[in-house]
């Protein structure tokens, strides 16, 4: 297991943790990082962070693209790697589409349910064709 999805599993176990609870993210990540010998990776605050920062934006995103779906309905495992995904895709270009797709996936086949991971897969393809200088899933660049 890589340290970045590492990373986008503790940045989901957060998110996760926030939005059950009714809390700010960056309180539940703070928390995280005030406990002594809990060391927390530099890109899950990344995540979070960036997925705080930008949750507006990132919510209309998915809203735009999950049809049928209210994000109030959404199973919140699944919204919440929607959001990270999302961030991925949109605010780090150092992030192939098809990484951010792929590793958003398998949480969703580990940690939700059994129609999870084709409904994010579907929502985060059509996110990824409508980013600009995104190239499309599966594709490769010379």
């Amino acid at each position: 297991m890589s340290a970045r999805h590492k990373a986008r599993k503790r940045a989901l176990d957060i998110l996760f943790e926030s939005h059950i609870r009714g809390v700010d993210p960056l309180g539940v990540l703070a928390d995280r990082q005030a406990v002594a010998d809990v060391v927390v990776n530099p890109y899950t605050a990344e995540l979070v962070q960036g997925v705080a920062a930008h949750r507006e934006q990132i919510d209309a995103t998915i809203a735009q693209f999950a049809r049928g779906w209210d994000l109030d309905r959404m199973p919140t495992a699944d919204l919440c790697i929607l959001r990270i995904a999302t961030y991925e895709l949109r605010h780090r270009d150092d992030v192939p589409a098809s990484v951010a797709i792929s590793e958003a996936v398998e949480l969703a086949q580990d940690l939700s349910t059994d129609e999870s991971a084709v409904f994010v897969n579907g929502v985060l393809g059509s996110v990824a064709l409508a980013t600009p200088g995104t190239p499309p899933p599966g594709s490769t660049t010379l």
